[in-house]
């Protein structure tokens, strides 16, 4: 776990003037892919299948076109979530969990380094951050 100054910033505007792990950790790009039902869909069924799979065969566990299944792994393996290898004319998908295990949990340390609600801070007073009258962070 990545230690942060256990202080915290006195306004948003000092916030996101001071970088952390969680700012590189909340990857937009990750989130807009798994935030539509079907590429979720798709995913869950990829992680719980266990091995790699076609288009065909996860068109199966949705109510859209082929077509449009191949376009949402196409954005799930962009974000990183999913993995593609082509084996002649048909593409196997397969969900990259060891990364997203990783990444999420990498995320949850970065946001309860932040969290005051999950752990002891200590007082501003003794705090010896640049935003609270002390020292560099």
């Amino acid at each position: 776990m990545t230690q942060v100054s256990k202080c915290q910033p006195r306004s948003p505007r000092q916030a996101a003037r001071r970088r952390a792990a969680v700012d590189r950790l909340l990857d937009t790009t990750l989130f807009k892919a798994l935030s539509d039902q079907t590429r979720a869909t798709l995913l869950a069924c990829l992680i719980k299948c266990g091995r790699p799979c076609s288009v065909s065969e996860l068109a199966e566990c949705c109510s859209v076109d082929f077509s449009v299944v191949a376009r949402h792994l196409s954005v799930l393996a962009r974000a990183g979530a999913v993995e593609a290898n082509k084996q002649g004319r048909t593409v196997w998908y397969s969900a990259r969990c060891a990364h997203l295990c990783e990444t999420l949990h990498a995320l949850a340390e970065a946001i309860e380094d932040w969290c005051p609600q999950l752990e002891a801070r200590e007082s501003s007073d003794s705090c010896p951050c640049e935003d609270h009258g002390g020292g560099n962070d």
